[in-house]
Parts: structure tokens; sequence; C-alpha cells
């Protein structure tokens, strides 16, 4: 003990001094009063206390005063019942302290004046009389304690108590003042202050406490007196050892009072936080405190003051885990005393007052948990709630403090030796109403915070729970390393955890002498168990109310605190193995599981303060793993988890027991078949059995799935998608690489039951989803039962358990009706849901289950058919993202699955789909409703937004699923040839775009097909025949389509015949014989046969004239046509007679080389009709485009440029330990060496490594992007020792693609290309670069000039400059919303080598090198919109992941299946990330429903092109456009 060596004070205190008593004590009573009475009367007269001025006091020498002060001494003990007496000598008193001051007043005697000190000792002993029990009031001997004065006895009622407490007050606050204020206090006069000070407060404190007596009321008032004016003394004269033992001795007689522990705790954390100020410096977080608390600690009090004083008070109370001992606590001499004296107590344990121990030891161990909380820079407002226990048990109960545990260091120990000091980066910021709970007077609560997308676990315990949601406070970088804060409060808090346990392992903390400075170093075993906190007396021998299970909430505070120490281990930090193995054992207790289920409030504790327990690199940490999963399967697969207390908020219980299971789900399969030792091995060797990693893995898909299935929060249900995601990808990926499934596991009874059902195994293996087809999939199944047993979904037949392919079945099943039954009210989940389904999409799974592809097609359009028809009421912008996050997940899925198309039944179900997206209805209805027309139809979409996603569907149906990618693909969905390629390869020219645009007539169709076309041959076919190249540009790419017309296939082109004519071949010399016929049209019997009636049916032409003008007529035509006849006999017969010209032969006429083929294709596709004079109609499908127009090559140009897909950039930094700065960062990826060979394994994983200069997708800046370049002369060779920074976008970048997205991973340097090009465009925009479009470099035009080529991103091309369609003008604050609103997201990565280096990121710096071109001014350094994702790698090969996301951004911009604090394994890593990254981007569009899709930019491009370059014709204008020929003259 540190003040062994000296001697006590506490019989001086507790038995007084000679100079208390007055000489008038030795004469009657009745004389003393009234001599008191007399001269007090008189003197207080003097003091000018009433209307009268105070006049100088007659008292001119020392004997006249101390004669009035042995009066005014015995009036002070006079009967309470003379309060007026004893008020006047309060006063005359009070007033002469003022000596002490620089000033005296006037009142004051001149001998009081001129020794002050001296005087004041004497007035201080005093008073001490003012405190004390009266003669004659001493109920010691009956059955209460003296100094109680309740009505019943007589005369002292309440309202004697109130008035006695008045004038103690007045005491106490002139000596506080006299404290504050005086400069002439001498030591000795210290001393006798604190001396009286300790004196009244163990005369007030020391008895067992009784309800409403002097005591209770003045509590808290003697002890704020006691401590502030201890902290000045410290400051001023800083107290001697004695009367710090003297201390430390007294408040352990008063550890029954609550008032105690709550100063106490005031104390500490003020001391505290001076003593943070200088040890860790002004970067380290602010332990925020009252202010009141704030003045505790003067000013000036010296840096070792401050030390001294801290550690001296931290262990005033002594051992706070002997409040939970009651029979300690009342092992004081009132206490026997009250025994003794009572008949209904028979123990000193017994008082009553001793019931709220409990929550007295749980303040203490708050307080101490909240100086760990302090030492590790964290700490956290509460919230205090009132608690009926409290209440029933004392009155007043303080509010408790933020975050508790107990400091106790080895004995004699120096205090520099019990921290480390190092220097923290983190700003203060930690709310101001921090820990004020822990020094009112409101009664104890329980607040747990919320589990936030970034940082360390919450600081609260089970007794800190709480409803709401707030962000958890993040560690400080700087803050203290394990072991100093465990050599300080670790005994306290291991023997506060192991409370009421005993066990045949025991930790032998070899008890070790007072005064012994060694410190454990090693866990010793041994059958004779190990050394525990005293034993607790039976439970027997203590009252109900105070049994060890009553302080189970102090236990749990520092099994929290524990946690929090541990979780707060910094990267390359070495905690002692004796720790490690006291902390194992504690949590193994601690972790036991009740047969009854329930969840205690010590095992709530472990797991809301163990988040990062599996994420710090512990040595043996796996030990832990089988105690805790036993603890999830508790928590997490129960509905109503099955509580001890009711203070715990369940929904963050379940949030931090998630936390914890998403840093386990990648163990079993990266150990596999690793065993995992026993911490407690059994004594028995022959039933010892060894666990696996692998064996874990069905109950942690146990504790996965059905937690989903049964969770109703929001952000734990997207927790627990992003679990499951990562578990699918995981097995899928260690299946495909080491070609073996997962086995079939032999896990005990866990493996026989449903892997992923929640309940009802037995029926689950009886019934499947297969077994009965004809379930609608919009039923709630779980409310169906099918065969009298409660249907649950099992894995198809023939499945082998725990495979990926199982896994893939259970969780799109059970996704897919959740989603529909449960989350379609929720945006965030439902979105997290569809992240999942497209995850799932994507995953390469052998043998992927068709029928289950299916269904989730069909479940897909149920939502989405379910979402399109809620009442307009329920219409939101959060409804339409979910449909249309919907639609692009349906596209996914048949995108991976084209198989799924070839049933009708799926394309139907597509359609419907379809057609609901685009025009608002089916033209199939419900049932009974009659069938609607298309045409009939009216278009009414549900949002604009869904209309456009629906037609981005059907488009991916119609070109992208099941069709052969083209030799671009994935890189670009467009044909690579344009006007100027087409050019080349007809007339072997190259020509610039304005002059290959001559070439083309452009139309309009439809207002959103851009069509050019070409009648000249391109030039590669030897057999000239009419032909025309088609340049289709629409909504979703750029097509070329080239037609000829032939008249034979090409397959059967060869077989025609020579080129040279032949002649006609010569006549025969003889002429055949014919031989003559005559020709019978009837055979020879039918002139036989007789005429019947029918035969005259058809009558003769003489007997049809019905005049002679028609018999006339009939013979003139009659003559006419034998008159011909005769001219045609005349005419062969002159021919023949005539001979054959030599010359004159038949021959086929000339092929025609010149064809209108524009006007015969465009006739073709119907678009025009030149027969008729419906050529042009009023509302026309094809619009004549003037090509010659200024400006027209430029904005052709940029809607080339317009990707009809989203692009996205991630940009990936290596951050080195300790590393702040940018160029630092920057420069590790230049060599090999400077990064981890993990960080080039996981570039690797992102995508495939392309060329920027012949890559025709996204490459991560807008100069490279979308075209094929020449490689700059002047650019460097690439490095092939580089660490990264070949992929920095000189050179190359990691790109990955598919139908809908473009993703460019850049890891960028400082002396890029694109750095040094953007800084140049922002200081000269037109500046001309090559590679970049003519509308990006300030090229003059009649329209306004365009800076850069985002302008085409920031809206519908009609207001590209500021100019809407209807000719108003924007105002230049709606450009700069529209501009800040389509600003491209930044997602950046860090690898980081220390996890401390992601509290304080140097993220602004960092921007300045992640440009791509679309930022409309300088390098935004103060963006806030910037999402990070942490990588972290962990010694036993695993990735820590943490997310960090804008401030106050929405909850909507945190996608999955990245979670914060998942830990992955690093053959997923990349994937994740990649998912993430465009999960994030998407949801980043979602939130913003005024940015348009890629393909609706393009198709508003187009009609564009309408309004600015469109030709109004005739139709005989019209005709002669078509007839015209194009025939420019090439330059």
């Amino acid at each position: 003990m540190m003040y062994s060596e000296w001697a006590s004070l506490s019989s001086t205190i507790q038995n007084g001094s000679e100079e208390n008593y007055s000489v008038l004590g030795k004469l009657p009573s009745a004389v003393g009063k009234e001599v008191a009475i007399s001269v007090v009367k008189n003197l207080v007269s003097n003091l000018g206390l009433t209307s009268q001025p105070p006049e100088p006091s007659s008292l001119s020498t020392d004997k006249e005063v101390q004669w009035c002060m042995e009066v005014i001494c015995y009036g002070l003990s006079l009967p309470l019942s003379e309060h007026d007496t004893i008020r006047d000598c309060v006063n005359v008193y009070c007033e002469w302290l003022s000596a002490m001051e620089s000033v005296p007043k006037i009142c004051v005697p001149k001998p009081i004046c001129d020794d002050p000190n001296l005087y004041t000792r004497k007035i201080i002993q005093h008073l001490h009389n003012l405190f004390v029990p009266r003669k004659g009031e001493d109920f010691s001997f009956t059955q209460e304690w003296p100094f109680l004065y309740m009505m019943e006895y007589g005369n002292y009622g309440a309202d004697i108590i109130n008035r006695q407490a008045v004038l103690c007050h007045r005491v106490l606050r002139t000596l506080q003042n006299m404290a504050h204020k005086s400069s002439r206090i001498t030591r000795e006069t210290w001393e006798a202050l604190l001396l009286f000070l300790l004196a009244i407060n163990d005369a007030l404190l020391g008895p067992p406490t009784l309800k409403e007596d002097i005591g209770d009321q003045l509590c808290e008032r003697v002890l704020s007196a006691l401590f502030e004016v201890w902290l000045l003394a410290c400051s001023k004269c800083f107290p001697p050892p004695p009367l710090w033992k003297t201390l430390r001795e007294s408040c352990m007689r008063w550890r029954h009072r609550i008032a105690l522990v709550e100063q106490w705790n005031r104390v500490c954390l003020a001391l505290t936080a001076r003593l943070l100020e200088f040890l860790y410096g002004p970067t380290f977080p602010e332990l925020k405190i009252s202010e009141e608390d704030a003045h505790l600690c003067p000013l000036n009090m010296s840096r070792d003051c401050i030390a001294q004083s801290w550690f001296r008070m931290v262990h005033t109370i002594g051992n706070p885990v002997e409040l939970c001992q009651p029979q300690v606590v009342s092992q004081t001499p009132p206490f026997l005393q009250y025994a003794i004296s009572s008949t209904n107590v028979v123990e000193p344990c017994h008082h009553p007052c001793l019931t709220i121990l409990p929550t007295i030891y749980l303040k203490a161990i708050k307080g101490v948990a909240s100086q760990v909380d302090a030492f590790l820079g964290i700490a956290q407002p509460l919230e205090t709630p009132d608690l009926e226990a409290e209440k029933k048990d004392t009155s007043r109960a303080g509010s408790t403090p933020s975050n508790s545990s107990s400091p106790t260091p080895p004995l004699q120990r120096r205090l520099a030796k019990s921290f480390s000091v190092a220097p923290s980066a983190m700003t203060k910021g930690i709310p101001k109403a921090a820990l004020i709970g822990l020094t009112s007077s409101r009664s104890s609560t329980v607040h747990i915070p919320t589990t936030p997308n970034s940082g360390p676990p919450s600081t609260s315990s089970i007794s800190s729970l709480g409803s709401g949601s707030e962000p958890k406070p993040a560690l400080a970088p700087g803050r203290s390393r394990c072991n100093s804060i465990l050599h300080t409060y670790g005994e306290w808090l291991f023997e506060a955890a192991h409370i009421g346990y005993t066990s045949s392992y025991h930790v032998k903390t070899g008890a070790q002498p007072e005064g012994s400075v060694q410190r454990p170093s090693s866990l010793l075993l041994d059958k004779s168990g190990l050394s525990l906190p005293p034993k607790n007396p039976e439970q027997s021998d203590l009252p109900v109310n105070l049994t060890i299970d009553r302080f189970e909430s102090g236990k749990a505070e520092a099994y929290g605190a524990l946690c929090r120490i541990f979780c707060s281990k910094k990267t390359g930090e070495e905690i002692l193995p004796v720790y490690l193995a006291r902390f194992y054992l504690a949590l193994k207790v601690g972790l036991h599981i009740p047969k009854d289920k329930m969840c205690g409030e010590v095992l709530s504790s472990i797991l809301l303060n163990s988040a990062d327990l599996f994420r710090c690199d512990l040595d043996g940490v796996n030990v832990l793993i089988p105690s805790l999963i036993s603890a999830l399967e508790v928590v997490l697969p129960e509905r109503e988890i099955k509580m001890r207390s009711a203070l715990v908020s369940r929904t963050e219980l379940r949030r931090a027991s998630i936390q914890l299971l998403l840093s386990l789900l990648s163990l079993p399969l990266h150990y596999q078949n690793l065993p995992i030792k026993e911490l407690c091995p059994s004594a028995d060797k022959g039933i010892a059995t060894h666990v696996t990693f692998a064996l874990l893995k069905p109950r942690l898909m146990n504790v996965l799935i059905n937690a989903l299935q049964v969770e109703t929060d929001s952000l734990n249900c997207q927790m627990l998608l992003g679990g499951l995601m990562l578990s699918v990808q995981d097995s899928a990926t260690v299946e495909e690489s080491e070609k073996v499934n997962q086995p079939d596991s032999a896990a005990g009874p866990e493996s026989s039951s449903n892997l992923l059902s929640s309940g009802a195994a037995a029926a689950s293996d009886n019934y499947s989803l297969a077994d009965f087809p004809n379930i609608s999939f919009t039923d709630v199944l779980a409310d169906s039962a099918v065969g009298g047993v409660k249907f649950c979904f099992d894995y198809p037949k023939g499945l082998i358990r725990n495979s990926a392919h199982a896994l893939f079945v259970r969780a799109t099943y059970l996704v897919c009706h959740r989603l529909i039954s449960s989350w379609k009210q929720d945006l965030n989940v439902s979105l997290a849901a569809l992240e999942l389904l497209s995850g799932l999409a994507r995953t390469k799974i052998k043998e992927t289950d068709a029928l289950e592809c299916k269904r989730a097609v069909k479940w897909l359009c149920d939502y989405i058919s379910y979402q399109c028809s809620r009442p307009p009421p329920s219409h939101s912008k959060d409804l339409h993202s979910s449909i249309v996050a919907a639609f692009h997940c349906l596209s996914t899925w048949l995108v991976h699955h084209p198989d799924l198309l070839k049933e009708k039944e799926n394309v139907m179900t597509v359609m419907e789909v379809v057609e609901l997206g685009i025009s608002g209805s089916k033209s199939q209805g419900k049932p009974g409703e009659p069938l609607k027309i298309k045409e009939d139809k009216e278009l009414k979409p549900v949002s604009m937004r869904v209309r456009d996603a629906a037609d981005s569907l059907l488009t991916i149906v119609m070109e992208q699923v099941g069709n052969v990618q083209n030799p671009c693909s994935p890189a670009t969905m467009s044909s690579m040839l344009d006007e100027v390629s087409l050019i080349k390869y007809c007339k072997g020219e190259d020509v610039k775009k304005e002059k290959a645009i001559e070439w083309f007539r452009y139309f309009i169709v439809d207002n959103h097909i851009l069509l050019a076309l070409l009648e000249e041959p391109l030039g590669n076919d030897p057999d000239p025949v009419p032909t025309i190249t088609a340049i289709v540009r629409n909504s979703f790419g750029r097509y070329l389509w080239h037609f000829e017309l032939r008249d034979l296939p090409r397959s059967k082109a060869g077989l025609k015949a020579e080129e040279k004519d032949p002649g006609r071949p010569l006549p025969g010399r003889e002429k055949p014989r014919r031989p003559k016929k005559n020709i019978k049209f009837y055979p020879d019997a039918a002139e036989r046969i007789p005429k019947c009636k029918m035969d005259s049916s058809i009558p003769s032409m003489d007997s049809c004239y019905s005049s002679d003008e028609d018999m006339a007529s009939h013979k003139f035509l009659g003559k006419l046509v034998d008159e011909a006849h005769v001219r045609e006999q005349a005419t062969s017969k002159k021919e023949k007679s005539q001979p054959r010209h030599p010359n004159y032969e038949c021959k086929p006429p000339p092929r025609k080389t010149e064809i209108q083929t524009s006007r015969l294709f465009l006739s073709s596709l119907g678009l025009i009709n030149l027969d008729g004079v419906e050529g042009i109609s009023e509302h026309p499908q094809l619009t004549v485009i003037d090509s010659k127009m200024s400006g027209f090559a430029a904005d052709l140009e940029l809607l080339d440029f317009m990707s009809p897909r989203t692009w996205d950039t991630v940009h990936l930094f290596y951050v080195r330990s300790k590393q702040t700065t940018a160029e630092q960062i920057c420069n590790n990826v230049l060599i090999k060496d400077g990064v981890d060979p993990r960080f080039l394994l996981f570039l690797n994983t992102l995508g495939w490594p392309v060329d920027v200069y012949k890559h025709p997708g996204w490459t991560g800046h807008v100069a490279t992007s979308w075209k094929l370049l020449e490689r700059p002369k002047d650019l460097p060779t690439e490095d092939k020792n580089h660490g990264g920074s070949l992929f920095n976008g000189d050179h190359q970048v990691i790109y990955w693609a598919d139908v809908g997205s473009e993703l460019a991973f850049v890891v960028p340097t400082l002396k890029s290309r694109h750095l040094t090009e953007t800084s140049a465009i922002h200081a000269n925009p037109d500046l001309a670069i090559p590679g970049r479009p003519l509308s990006a470099q300030g090229m003059s035009t009649d329209k306004p000039s365009r800076t850069l080529s985002l302008d085409l991103e920031k809206g519908p091309p009609s207001t590209i400059s500021g100019t809407s369609l209807t000719g108003g003008k924007d105002s230049p604050s709606a450009v700069r919303r529209r501009r800040a609103a389509m600003q491209d997201t930044k997602v950046v990565v860090l690898w980081v080598e220390n996890f401390e280096d992601t509290f304080k990121p140097p993220i602004a710096d960092l921007l300045s090198v992640t440009s791509t071109g679309l930022e409309s001014g300088p390098l935004l350094r103060d963006r806030q919109d910037v999402f990070v994702i942490y990588l972290h790698p962990l010694e036993s090969d695993l990735v820590r992941v943490k997310l960090q996301g804008p401030a106050g951004s929405k909850s909507l911009s945190f996608a999955i299946p990245l979670v914060d604090g998942m830990v992955a394994s690093r053959k997923v890593i990349g994937n994740l990330v990649r998912q993430t990254a465009l999960n994030i981007c998407r949801r980043r569009r979602l939130e913003n429903d005024a940015q348009h899709a890629p393909h609706v930019r393009r198709r508003l491009k187009i009609q564009d092109f309408t309004q600015r370059y469109k030709c109004e014709m005739t139709v005989p204008e019209l005709c002669l456009h078509l007839f015209n020929k194009i025939n420019p003259n090439l330059v």
C-alpha cells in the first residue's frame, strides 16, 4: 500500500480534539445558554447583517477575542431548538473569516486581522460543533443511530433538520470561498481545514444511512466541499501522506453512501481530463465533462500535481470490487454498533441501507470504465431514464456514468510508466454532454450506442443501452497501449469479471505483498484452482437482495471495459500473454450459455463491446470461436430474444452480434481443417473432442440465414445481406480454385438440421419447393401449410449441403421471399436485397439450378408489378428508385442466364413487366378483365425513370441476351466505325470529320434515331452492286449496317458466265419436220351425245343484241379484227422474204451504276411513300437533317462521345504505416518493394488491364476514353518493377464492364499526364490537348462554347449551356446545381498497413490526384461526397474492411456486399470491392432523380439534333433531296 509507512489521522477526526469544547460546558446548561445568548446577540449586532451598517468590533485584545470565541464555541453546541443563537454564532464566525481576505471586513476584531491563520484554525475547530450530535440527544442505545432528527423524536422534526442544513451550507460555502480567494492560508491552516472537512464528513456519512436524516440531506454537499477544497489544497499546498491516508480510510468507511461514488467519479474524470491534455497533447480527443466539473481542478495545477492527485484520487475508495461484498463494506464501528444495539439486525451486513450496494457497485465500475474510455479516446453522452429498482433502494440515485471499468495498477508503480504517451492525430469533437450523467442526481440508466458504417465498437456496456441509433465514437489513434491501461485498471476489472465464479481453472495471480512491485508475467494453471476475489459468503449468509446475482450489472460493465480495452489493440501492438490468458478465461466464463437459453447482462455486454475482437490480430483469440458462436446462436436466430434485463436494446444487441458474425464468416474456408485448441481442456482425455474450423461452417451458416429470416431492423438486414453475399462468393471461389466441393460436414447434431432454415427441420426434410411447383410466388409462404406441416423450403434433392450451390439456392429463395413479403416497403433493404440478387446472378457456380433462376426472375417481376400497382399516395422518389433497381437486377439475371428466355413462360413474364414499365399497365389484366390492345392503351408510366429502366431492359433483351459479343465487347457496345473510317475505306483517303459527313445523308427517325446513309460502295467488293451503308445512332449506341442489292446470294456469285459475250449460236441447216395433226378439242363421242336444255343455257351472240346498234357495233368490231389479222400476215411474209442483217443481235441492256439506294432503303422501311401525296404526314417519322450547318460535326462527335453505359472510376492508394501526406502515399506504388505483394494480387482481381490508347471504353479520364489514340512520342516506357503505378492512366488502367456499366480502377501517381493536363485545362480552357474531342477544346461555333466534354453530362443536351428548349435562359444557380448534381461519385480505396491510419487520412490531399476530367472546377480539395473503402491486411492473411461515407450522407448511399467491419478472404476481396463500388455509384445516381440515365441523355441529345439541324421540306423538296446526287469535293 502506498501509505503503509505513514500514520493515519482517523482517530483524530473520529474522537475530536479539546479545541472543540468550551469552558462554559462545565457550567450548568442554563447558565451557559444565557451567557451565550447574551454575548452572541451583542456581537451579531455589529456585523451589519440587518438594516444597520457594520461597526468596528470593540474587541481589541487577544484575551477578549478568545473569551468571546469560547462563548461562541459553546453556542454552536446548543440544542437545535436554540436555532437563533446557533445562527448568530455561525454569522459571527463567517464574518470573522473574512480576515483571511486581503481586505477584511470592518467588523472583524483587530487581533484576528493581525493573526488570521491562528484564529481561522480555531474558528474551523469550533464550527465542527455545528455538525455533530448534541448532548442529551444520543439515541445510540435505542433502536436508531444518534444523529437522527426524525419527527417521531419529539421536537426534532424535518423543519429543524432543514434549518440546521441551511447553517451547514453557509459554513461550507464560506470555507470554500476562503479557500478559493485567500492567498494568506498557511500549510497549518490548510491541514486544519482538510481535517475539519474529513471530520464532519465522517460524522455525517460514517453511520448507516437512514432515510431523511441530516446525513442524507447533506451528503452530497459535504462531499463536494471536501473534494473541491482538497483539489484546491493540492494546487496550493499539496496535502501530506497522512492526510491522503486518512482520506482513503475515511472514504472506505463511507462506501455505503451512493453520493461518495458519484463525487469520486466527478473528481476522477475531471483530473483525467486534465491529465490527458498534457499526456497526449491537444490533438487527443477531449474528454467532455460539465463546466461545473471542469472547474474542480484549478487551472494553476502543475502537471506533476495533476498526475499525483489523479493517481491518489483513483485509489481513494480502495478496491471498487469490494463494493459487491456487503460483509466487507459493513465492517465499520458504526455498523457494528448498530448491529449490537438493534434487535432486527443480526449481522452488520444485514442493515437495510446496504440494499443499495448493487447500484453503488454499478456506479463505481462505470466510473472506472469511463476512465478507461477516456484513455482510449472514446466517450459518449448518456441518457438517464429512471430505474425502478433504484427508486426502491434510495430516494435519490445518481445517474450512471457513460461506460464503466475499474482501475488498479500494480502497487508502487511510477505513474509515468503506467501509460503509453504517444501523440494523437484525432481532432476534438466528442459530444459536450459526455459523461455528465456521472454526477447528476437522477436515477441510473442503461444506454447502448449504435454500430455505425465505420469505427470501433460501442463505448457503452450493458448498462448504457438506449433506443437511439447514433454513430459510435472512434478510437483515438494516439490512445494508450493496452498494457498501460491494464497495468492501471486490469486487476480490478479482472476481479470484477470473476465475482461469484468458482472453477477448477483459476488464474494464479501470486498474491503479492502490498509493497511488492512485481507484475504478473505468466498464467499458472494447477489443480488447486486460481486465486479469485475473496470468497463470497454463502448465499444464506446474505439478504436476498444482496446475493451475487444482484451485482451482475456491475460485472457486465467490467466485461464491457475489458472487451473495449482488448479490442483497441493497435496494429503491431503486443499485449502481455498473462493479460490475454486472463481475458480469454474471463470471456470463456462470460460466454457460458445457461440451460434456459437466457441472454444475461454479462453476455449482452460482451457481445456489445467485442465487435473488433477478431479484427485486431489478438494472439490466440480463435480459441473463443466455439463459445462465441454458441452465444450468437442464442441472440441472432430468435425473433424475440430471451433477455434478463429489459433495459437492453434488442436491436443494438443484434447489430453488435452481426458485427461479430461478419468477422467470423471467412474463417472456416480460410483455415479449413485446422483444429481449434480448447481453452480449458477436459480432464478426461478419453472424451476429448477436436473442433476444426471447417466444422464450424454449418453453424455459422445456420446463424446467418436464421438471423436473416427473423431480422426486422433495416440496418441489420443490410449487414446480414452483405454477409450472405460474402459467404456465397467465398464458397464459390474456393470451390472453383480447389475444384473440390465442401464435404458433407459431420459436425454432429448441427449438420443434420437444415442449414438454412429457422425451424421445423424434420418437416423440411420431407417437403421441398421442388415438390410444390404450383405454389404462387406472391404468397406469403411463411404462413402457408402443406400437408399439415409448416412450409419450409429445403435443399433440392441430391444437393450437397454446405456447398456453394446449396447456399446459392437457399440465399436466392430466402431473399426473394423476404423481398416480396417483408422488405418491399423499406427502400434501403430492398436495394440491398436487389444488389445481393445481382451479385448472385454474376456468381459462377457449377450446375446452377435453372429452376431457382426461373423463380428469381418470376419473383423480381412480381416485385416490380406490386410496386407499380401501389396506390398513388404511396408513390414517391424512393419507390421509383426501388423499381429502377429491380429492373437493373432483372437485366443482370437475364444477361448472365440467357437460357431463361428459351422458355415461353419466362419471355411472357418479362415482356409483361416491360410493358408495365413503359406504358403503366398490362395488356393482359386480372382474370376476367378484357384484353387491352396496345394501340388502344394510354401511355401513363409510373414515372419517366421507370419507363427508361423498362426501355433499357427491353433493349438488353433484344440485343444482348444470348448474343455473341462483338470483338470490342465488353469494352464497348457500339461499332468503332464512323464517317471518317468509312470514307477512308471507300475512297482510300484520310479526311476530317467535317468533310466526311458531306458524303452522308442524315435523317432523324421517330425523334430518337439518327440515321446516316452512305450510297458509295466501300471498295472492298470486285462486283459492284447497288449498295448502301447505314450508321444508326440511337439511345443505346452506334451501329453500322451494310446493305447490297444482289441477284444471287454471295454463295452463288461464282457461277455466273464470263464477262465476254459468246454470241448467239448458229441455226441448224435442216428444219425439223412436224407432222400435221388435226387438233380436236372434244372427243369424237361428244358429237354423238344428244343435246339437253343445259346446252342452250348459254345464249348465242345474236340473241344478246338488244338493238340494231349493238349488232352494227359488233360487226364493226369483227371487221377491225379481221383487218388486223390480215396486216399481221402481210408483215410476217415480208420479214421472211428479206435477209437478216449480219450485225443485228439481241443483247442485255447495260447495268445501271447510279441508283438512289437511299430512296429504296427508306421506302423499304416504310419511312417514305413517293407514289402518292402522303410523302410527309403531319407528324412525320422521318426528319431530314442539314449536315452543312455550323456545329453539326462537333455535336455529332459529342454524341459519339456519350457512352450508353454508366461509367465510374475507383482510385486506389497504398498507405504505409504513419504516412500522412499525399506525396508519400502516391510514391509508394512507384516501385515494387514499396508495397505489399498482396496489394498487387488484389489489383489483379479487380478486372483486367487495358492499354488506354487502344481501349475503346472508359479509361478513368475523358481525354483517353471511348476512342483509339496514337501513343504520344514523349510517353515514358512502362516500368516493369512497378508497385501499381503502371495503372495510373498513362499506360494502362484496370478495367471491368458489363452490358450496363463500365468501371475503371486507377492507381494515381503525382507524375500522371492526366493530372498535368487537367491543371492546364482549368488554367486555360481553350487549350487544345491531343485526343480530346473538339467540343472539349473550346472550339469556336455559333453556339455557346463548351468547356470540357462534361457539358454533355450536366443534363439534357438542350440545357448544356444553360439554354432551355423554349429559348429561355437558366439562372446561373440552376446551372451550378445541375452540374453539382451530375458530378461523378468519388470512390477511393485505401490499402492501409496500419489500421490507425484510417482515423484521419489525408483524403482532401488525395483528391487532387483523382482527376477524371469530369470536374467542373479546379480539383475539389474540399469535396465532401467521397466514399472511402479501407482495406487492412491482417496477420492471418485475411482483410479487414472499413467503410467511410460522406458526412451527413443518407444510408441509401451505403451499398453491399462490403459492410463496415467485415473480414474477408483475399480471394474474394477484389470482387467484393468492385461490386460495392459499382453499387455505391448506382445508389448515388438513384438518390438524384434529376440525373438521367446514359441512354436517356443520348436520346435527348438526338432530339436536340432535331431542334437544331432539321430541314422543313415539302413533298417535292423531299423528292428532290433524295434524287439529287451527293458529290462533295474531297480535299
